[in-house]
């Protein structure tokens, strides 16, 4: 018959243990905080105790926040997300097959992208609207130069949500998409693409086929990365968006207007944005994960 052995922790473990349950409480508590009190009643303040409960702050979100359109600027983070999602996987990997090779002041290239991670934001995106009015300036000049008055009045700015804004968001994004992607390909095996190519598969066949089934998981996760981290930014949009705001911008407009629940029940909706769609992302992680197992089986 055996017996088990109980293994003693070490005199650290509860010293270790107390410190990591206040840290995760430090970190996920105010949003804990921030979802209760989103729930109170119609006599509801900003702190607490709880008054009542019910979703009553939530319809008043819904009927809007004073002169701010919350839905259009939900519209606009969407939007802007979505494209920054979607620019963020298709160059992180076509970044990731060229890297593959020797490319010429491939090194310099990959230090340039990856500065931007050490820039402060808010630099960034000073920079950016002041070259995005440079371009403004030299597009008024040419008009001007043409004849062409009707146009030029008619003319108001480059500074836009897909312009200066998605071009902002990529220096956020593009850095982490590109390490991940490198990441991956350092551990792919090439024998596969050789097995493919051995069998008469052009180029093409053997990424669509071959490369990107392997690692589809890790592009949807670059995936959620671009659209969360591009959901949620402010200080690169701050300078970088024209004369629009997305959500978080509005949100942090509001903290110093809005003094009901209804500044809770916002940001309990955008945090529910958000892991809708990390929930959706590991579902598709999941499914594409049974399916390479089914095939493979």
């Amino acid at each position: 018959m055996k017996t088990r052995i109980r293994e003693s922790r070490p005199a650290s473990f509860w010293p270790l243990a107390i410190f990591f349950a206040l840290f995760v409480l430090f970190m996920y508590g105010p949003m804990f905080v921030i979802f209760i009190l989103s729930f109170q009643g119609p006599e509801g303040g900003l702190t607490f105790p709880m008054r009542g409960v019910s979703l009553h702050w939530f319809a008043k979100l819904a009927e809007g926040l004073g002169v701010v359109d919350i839905g259009a600027a939900l519209w606009r983070s969407l939007g802007l997300g979505l494209a920054v999602m979607l620019c963020t996987v298709v160059l992180s990997v076509l970044a990731g097959l060229a890297f593959r090779k020797r490319l010429a002041g491939g090194n310099t290239l990959f230090f340039i992208v990856v500065a931007s991670l050490i820039m402060p934001s808010i630099i960034v995106s000073l920079g950016i609207g002041l070259e995005f009015r440079l371009i403004d300036n030299a597009i008024k000049a040419v008009l001007e130069g043409l004849g062409m008055e009707s146009a030029l009045e008619g003319y108001g700015t480059s500074l836009g949500l897909f312009t200066s804004a998605l071009g902002a968001h990529l220096t956020w994004t593009l850095p982490f998409g590109l390490l991940i992607m490198f990441a991956v390909f350092n551990r792919f095996n090439p024998a596969y693409e050789e097995a493919a190519r051995d069998l008469g598969a052009t180029p093409w066949q053997g990424f669509v086929h071959v490369v990107l089934p392997l690692i589809a998981p890790l592009v949807v996760g670059i995936g959620m990365f671009g659209f969360t981290l591009s959901w949620d930014e402010i200080a690169r949009t701050s300078q970088a968006i024209g004369d629009v705001n997305t959500l978080p911008l509005e949100l942090q407009g509001l903290t110093s207007t809005v003094t009901t629940p209804s500044i809770y029940a916002l940001g309990t909706v955008t945090t529910v944005v958000s892991f809708a769609v990390m929930g959706i992302t590991l579902a598709l992680v999941w499914a594409l994960g049974r399916r390479r197992k089914g095939r493979s089986g």
